[in-house]
């Protein structure tokens, strides 16, 4: 493959990338410089909720850039004010804050809650300010969502972590209940842990924790950059467990592939104060009127109809490969599903499916053991069974 036409010294290092730049996308199929095609199962880590290039995303860029792009967060625009309020109509929030990714979103949520305990004080009149989190989560690559994550070796990479985060156990309510003191402000969690190998909360777990919050006057913030925007088979996945969260954040599949997020909240906790919350980028008509035109995508009529039926689809299909190769089954809701491969071939098969002729296969291994899927919300029956073929020549290799 020849690569040696690009220097791409000038990018930082942050991570390990193949020898392929990618120049083109539509749909399922992304395009590298060399022309050949992938199969692409990561779509930006469940960013690209239509898929690579959806016609809707280029109306709305090329019709807003027309008009203006960013006058300034410090007055209202129309795109902003209507991707907002389709947020709320939609959902139990009141109040809508924009972002540009889902780490900032959390980071939001954090302070958010802290200036909530801060109005509302313990019964020795101090300041509220703990979170709870979980063992295995993951919020977001700040100071704080790194210290608010429960992944191994987090807590002493960017050392000191910033204080006030106890990790309970997913799943385990009385993990909760012993953790909880007269500073806890809130309990913050992934409806379904994407990093730690798509593991969901169960439905008796959330509802505990979401009794268990109210009668201890605590917040409860659902964080759903991966799960939002239909990922799970419900616009939110919250939906799926009959409760109403205080604060949701939303990133990844509600800009369709570009940086946006949202800070949502109950109105009695939507305490901010001028200038306590802010930033550039936040809300510009660009990007919301891109968000606008996705959002109306997912909401229209059959749609979450379609995502939870291809969800199954995709189920039953992850079930049969697990059985015909021995493996350990899968799990997950809606388009967002992990494969349990038995044995650390994970990575293997991420580089063996990416290096396929004449045709690609990208796939995402969070975990040695398991692969994860997070498909356009689109994708086709005819599309999944590709993907399962391809898969499972690959495996075979590995049996």
């Amino acid at each position: 493959m020849e690569f040696s036409q690009y220097d791409v010294n000038s990018l930082m290092f942050v991570t390990n990338r193949p020898a392929l730049v990618f120049t083109e996308g539509k749909g399922m199929m992304l395009t590298d410089h060399t022309g050949k095609r992938y199969h692409d199962w990561m779509q930006g880590w469940a960013v690209n909720c239509l898929g690579h290039s959806p016609q809707c995303m280029i109306d709305a860029a090329t019709a807003q850039a027309k008009k203006v792009i960013n006058p300034s967060p410090a007055f209202y625009n129309e795109p902003s004010i209507e991707l907002a309020s389709l947020l709320t109509q939609h959902s139990c929030f009141d109040r809508v804050f924009f972002a540009n990714s889902g780490a900032e979103a959390n980071e939001g949520a954090i302070k958010l809650a802290r200036k909530w305990g801060k109005l509302n004080k313990n019964a020795a009149g101090e300041n509220r300010y703990e979170f709870i989190t979980f063992k295995d989560a993951f919020h977001g690559r700040t100071l704080a969502t790194m210290s608010a994550a429960g992944k191994a070796g987090w807590d002493t990479m960017f050392a000191p972590q910033v204080p006030g985060f106890s990790k309970a156990v997913l799943n385990d309510i009385e993990s909760v209940k012993a953790l909880i003191t007269d500073k806890t402000v809130a309990v913050m969690l992934e409806p379904v842990q994407g990093e730690s190998g798509v593991i969901p909360v169960s439905r008796e777990f959330m509802q505990q924790l979401r009794a268990l919050t109210k009668e201890r006057k605590l917040l409860l913030i659902v964080d759903e950059v991966q799960t939002g925007v239909g990922r799970t088979g419900a616009l939110f996945a919250y939906q799926h467990y009959g409760i109403e969260p205080d604060i949701m954040t939303l990133g990844k599949g509600i800009g369709g592939g570009v940086p946006l997020a949202a800070l949502l909240a109950k109105e009695e906790v939507a305490c901010f104060e001028p200038g306590e919350q802010g930033g550039t980028y936040s809300g510009n008509p660009l990007t919301t009127a891109i968000g606008a035109a996705v959002f109306k995508e997912v909401v229209a009529p059959g749609f979450m109809e379609s995502v939870k039926e291809k969800g199954d689809y995709l189920r039953d299909k992850l079930l049969q490969l697990s059985e015909q190769h021995g493996l350990q089954g899968e799990r997950g809701e809606g388009l967002l599903r992990a494969l349990k491969l038995g044995k650390d071939i994970g990575a293997q098969l991420v580089e063996e499916g990416r290096t396929l002729e004449p045709v690609g296969l990208l796939l995402n291994a969070p975990r040695p053991d398991l692969l994860r899927f997070m498909p356009a919300l689109n994708v086709t029956h005819a599309e999944i069974d590709e993907m399962i073929d391809l898969l499972s020549g690959l495996i075979a290799k590995h049996v």
